[in-house]
């Protein structure tokens, strides 16, 4: 008989972590072959949790769709510790302001001890993660691709200092090839890890906006540094329709909800 444990790890490394493929083996109670379970369990080295485990994260219990399985690399127990986590997400084409403006608020929210949560995308993400690391702060990466393959491939050094010093998750295992439905999927993990999400640049039609939905689902908060008038600004948008206008740290920490 195989464990709870040990059926979620199998079909999560059998189909490479969709998640609808292991929902749907689960519930059709599809037989699992024992040649193939010794095949790829013994194949398999990384760290991984599943729903089922005492350790799994209560935030990701509360969203829609939690993850079966998480692989991690890198300091686990960030899971555990989360009340002073922030989200931080942009373009991932930013103008010298939103690089500025992502570089000083990064700086200071590392300085504050926030966990820094984002996307290891390139732009604004890259740059909030980076910035957590040269102040020898705390910072999670999501990823939409397996989690021995980091994406996008100019990122490989970044991947690799986030797991030295931080923590990378996703739910797709091994060398998993990222594909665009991934990624909506790896934003509403985003989304539910921090307290609140800090949007720096983002067009009005931006992949950014699926995780600000995701994060008011759940209740967070949404910070926006404000834009020119005159571009295509999601996050003008955003703060006409609610969301909190950030300028400076202190604008954070007066509106942060212990």
């Amino acid at each position: 008989m195989f464990t709870a444990r040990e059926v979620l790890l199998y079909f999560a490394l059998k189909f490479e972590g969709d998640y609808d493929a292991i929902l749907n083996a689960i519930k059709n109670k599809v037989v699992i072959d024992e040649s193939d379970y010794q095949f790829l369990i013994t194949s398999f080295k990384g760290q991984y949790m599943t729903i089922v485990d005492m350790d799994y994260p209560d935030e990701f219990k509360k969203i829609y769709r939690p993850p079966l399985v998480i692989f991690y690399k890198g300091d686990q127990g960030l899971l555990n510790n989360l009340a002073k986590a922030i989200v931080v997400i942009g373009t991932r084409n930013p103008s010298q302001y939103g690089l500025k403006m992502a570089t000083i608020l990064s700086t200071e929210l590392a300085k504050e001890k926030f966990i820094i949560v984002s996307g290891m995308a390139k732009g604004i993400d890259a740059v909030a993660h980076e910035c957590a690391l040269r102040q020898k702060g705390k910072t999670i990466a999501v990823l939409g691709s397996g989690i021995d393959n980091p994406y996008p491939r100019e990122n490989k050094d970044l991947y690799q200092r986030l797991v030295a010093e931080g923590l990378v998750i996703s739910e797709y295992p091994g060398l998993t090839r990222p594909n665009k439905n991934n990624f909506p999927e790896r934003n509403r993990l985003v989304a539910s890890l921090g307290r609140a999400v800090l949007v720096i640049e983002a067009r009005t039609r931006s992949g950014t906006l699926i995780t600000v939905g995701a994060s008011l689902a759940s209740g967070g908060d949404i910070y926006c540094v404000p834009s020119l008038a005159d571009s295509d600004s999601g996050t003008n948008r955003l703060i006409k329709d609610g969301a909190y206008l950030v300028e400076t740290i202190e604008d954070i920490k007066n509106l942060w909800r212990n």
